[in-house]
């Protein structure tokens, strides 16, 4: 038979949804940061290939 489990207090709760919140948070300051780096072309991890204009 099917026993109900206890209620998690809401400090654990608490605690929980900011650890998931801060994941996220450091996640989109890579991608940030990464994205920083690529557009002022300091990034050393990537290699982006440049269009060269033609004039005509």
């Amino acid at each position: 038979m099917a026993v109900p489990k206890k209620r998690t207090s809401i400090a654990k709760k608490r605690i929980r949804k900011n650890i998931w919140k801060m994941e996220g948070y450091w996640i989109a300051l890579k991608a940030f940061s990464l994205a920083k780096s690529l557009s002022t072309g300091n990034s050393k991890s990537f290699f982006v290939q440049q269009e060269q204009e033609r004039n005509k």
